[in-house]
């Protein structure tokens, strides 16, 4: 083999062991954030089942209502903020 090849062989080798632990501190760095992801996953699994249980949550709303106006009103209110709050914060986003 010619010592070119020997030497493009090695540079190889090693730049394959750097990528190696680049990942591997990129894994150990990203595992802070499971948590933080594991509630974002929750959160997109219960609005998707809100969206495919349209009744049951309107149903809910309505019973609501008509127990406890004040708390269902303060918290549909709060909601609706919310609801404002992310709609400009996707308008900021690109």
């Amino acid at each position: 083999m010619s010592p070119e090849l020997v030497e493009l062989a090695l540079r190889k080798q090693r730049l394959q062991m750097r990528s190696a632990a680049q990942r591997d501190a990129l894994i150990q760095h990203a595992s802070t954030f499971t948590p933080l992801l594991r509630g974002v996953d929750r959160i997109a699994d219960g609005i998707h089942w809100a969206r495919n249980n349209a009744p049951i949550v309107s149903g809910i709303a309505i019973f609501l209502l008509v127990v406890r106006p004040r708390a269902t009103l303060r918290w549909a209110r709060r909601g609706w903020l919310g609801w404002q709050l992310v709609r400009r914060a996707r308008n900021l986003i690109p």
